[in-house]
């Protein structure tokens, strides 16, 4: 077999030389900072990382060497730096100012193109307290990014500090640990159900679910504290973000706003965390942050040592000069073909929206009707598989400009919005958690009910527990098997998942399987197929969602999700 495993890849003399070149421009930038190079083990014992605040069963690559350690590939490089100052470095004077390239290997979701391997160009500032250590990151990802020429770049600020200290305030654990991982994962609707079911007071509810979704200029700041007030948190949580506002010494080579949902990173950023994207890029070509909590005792004297990194990865630096080089006509483009990044669209571009065929088409079209969008020509579509659309609202009002509807399949439409193919879509939640992508999940819409339940063959009530009681394991098919697995894990029952898709109620019908979980509506073809239900899994209705990346860059998306929400109590 000659071929490299999926996720990896050779890189050609061709390639290689405009990657050197890249990375020569940005290491430069950060040599002219002070930043000394340093090198890591591509394998790091487990128990060290862990001990550094790190999440290594993040990496995919885990082995036992021949003294019975567990090591791990690393899938980052600030832990292992971390990990080396820690051990080797504390004596040292401060601040520390370092540098690495290094490739770094992290899990995929198989079947989206996505890569498993690439590297990293950082820098670490170590020692370098808050205000002036934010200002210099900044500086520095900004310098290099204009060292390469990719004019036009936005750097997006957040902070983890304004949802920490609410979640701290809210008096209630379980709701601060389940709000901070819905946040983590940009499930924003599932966050909504969530604190509704909570006892919290109502601004302390308010709060939780409007931080993480506000975006804009330094004005948002004023929003931010307000919403913190009213639910009782005094500290200023925004002060490092107003200083970075104000830093005279910040260049311009990238406009700067700020997004509270970035907060989904490490978990070891205390503060600032900070993106960097690249015109017609939708993936940020480097991200980074502040995390003061990780030096704590380490360096002698001192209980708390403030430090913040950036990390640039190189090949979507080279996606990024790719495309600079196609818009200006160079021919020194080194690699043609398309860009690896999930999207090469521009704001100026039409609001690209993934319209659902089959039985979430009607409610989708009402939907975009509702919200100002003349979606007519969905209604007769022909062969084509894009369609123009219309914003009611004039461009000179904040209206949406052009909008052009790709009609997909239900399932496909987080890909096509993950893999840039969309900037928005709609699709039933199933969809979504089926498919387990980067995605920014903004509105329920409540059309397109239904329930999500296991069911098994009429008569056989035991026969099932008794099978289990044998085998150890409930076989089950379906054509959703992340929920299925899902839902028996919680439950602590072990299941054979069976894969199918379609047909499901044949499954124990012909004895593959002694259940089946599926989705129904009114339960007319279960009653035909003489099956019963025998567990309630959820419900699932219609959701708007969007890339991550273009809801930063383009502020249509977010607009377009406002008037959504607006308008989905009318839907349902």
């Amino acid at each position: 077999m000659l071929a490299t495993p999926w996720g990896f890849r050779d890189i050609l003399p061709e390639e290689a030389a405009a990657r050197e070149e890249i990375s020569t421009a940005v290491t430069d930038c950060f040599k002219r900072h002070g930043c000394l190079p340093v090198e890591t083990p591509l394998l790091e014992d487990r128990a060290a990382l862990d001990a550094s605040g790190g999440r290594s069963a993040d990496t995919p690559f885990k082995l036992f060497d021949d003294d019975g350690r567990l090591l791990v590939v690393r899938h980052d490089n600030t832990l292992p730096i971390v990990r080396m100052v820690s051990s080797r470095l504390a004596g040292s004077p401060l601040p520390l100012r370092l540098r690495y390239q290094a490739p770094v290997v992290r899990e995929q979701t198989r079947l989206v193109g996505a890569s498993r391997q690439f590297t990293q160009l950082g820098f670490e500032l170590i020692g370098e307290a808050g205000e002036a250590g934010d200002a210099e990151l900044v500086r520095i990802v900004s310098e290099a990014l204009g060292a390469l020429g990719l004019d036009g770049c936005r750097l997006v600020c957040g902070s983890v500090r304004p949802f920490t200290a609410l979640l701290r305030a809210c008096g209630d654990e379980a709701l601060a640990k389940d709000a901070l991982r819905l946040v983590h994962a940009n499930a924003f609707v599932d966050l909504d159900a969530r604190v509704a079911a909570s006892s919290a007071g109502d601004a302390v509810k308010r709060a939780i679910c409007l931080v993480p979704r506000l975006h804009g200029d330094a004005s948002v700041l004023d929003e931010v504290d307000r919403l913190l007030a009213s639910a009782g948190v005094d500290e200023p949580a925004t002060a490092e973000l107003r200083a970075l506002a104000r830093a005279a010494e910040v260049p311009e080579a990238g406009a700067i706003s700020f997004d509270f949902s970035i907060m989904n990173s490490f978990d070891y950023y205390t503060g600032l965390v900070l993106k960097a994207y690249a015109p017609g890029l939708s993936d940020p070509v480097g991200s980074g942050g502040r995390y003061d909590a990780v030096f704590d005792g380490v360096f002698a004297g001192r209980d708390r040592v403030p430090a913040a990194g950036f990390a640039f990865s190189l090949e979507r630096l080279e996606d990024a000069s790719l495309l600079r080089d196609a818009a200006s006509g160079d021919g020194r483009t080194a690699v043609p073909g398309p860009v690896e990044a999930s999207s090469t669209r521009t704001a100026a571009g039409p609001l690209r929206i993934a319209v659902p065929k089959g039985s979430l088409k009607e409610g989708t079209v009402a939907a975009l009707e509702a919200a100002g969008i003349d979606a007519s020509e969905l209604a007769d579509p022909g062969r084509r598989l894009i369609v123009p659309a219309r914003d009611r609202v004039p461009e000179a009002e904040g209206g949406l400009g052009d909008i052009e509807l790709v009609i997909v399949r239900a399932t496909d439409a987080p890909a096509f919005v993950a893999c840039g193919g969309a900037d928005c879509g709609f699709c039933g939640r199933d969809s979504l958690i089926e498919a387990e992508l980067d995605l920014l999940e903004l509105v329920d819409m409540g059309y397109g009910a239904c329930r999500f339940i296991e069911a098994e063959p009429e008569g056989r009530a035991g026969l099932t527990e008794r099978a289990y009681a044998r085998r150890g394991t409930l076989r089950v098919a379906t054509k959703y098997p992340k929920i299925a697995a899902g839902w028996y894990a919680s439950r602590g029952v072990a299941a054979d998942i069976i894969a199918l898709h379609g047909n499901i109620e044949l499954g124990p019908i012909v004895g593959m399987s002694d259940r089946i979980v599926d989705i129904t509506a009114t339960g007319t073809t279960l009653k035909e197929n003489h099956l019963v239900i025998t567990g309630e899994i959820m419900t699932c209705t219609a959701r708007f969602f969007a890339n991550p990346g273009r809801s930063r860059l383009d502020g249509r998306v977010r607009v377009l999700g406002e008037r959504l929400a607006n308008v989905a109590g009318e839907l349902q």
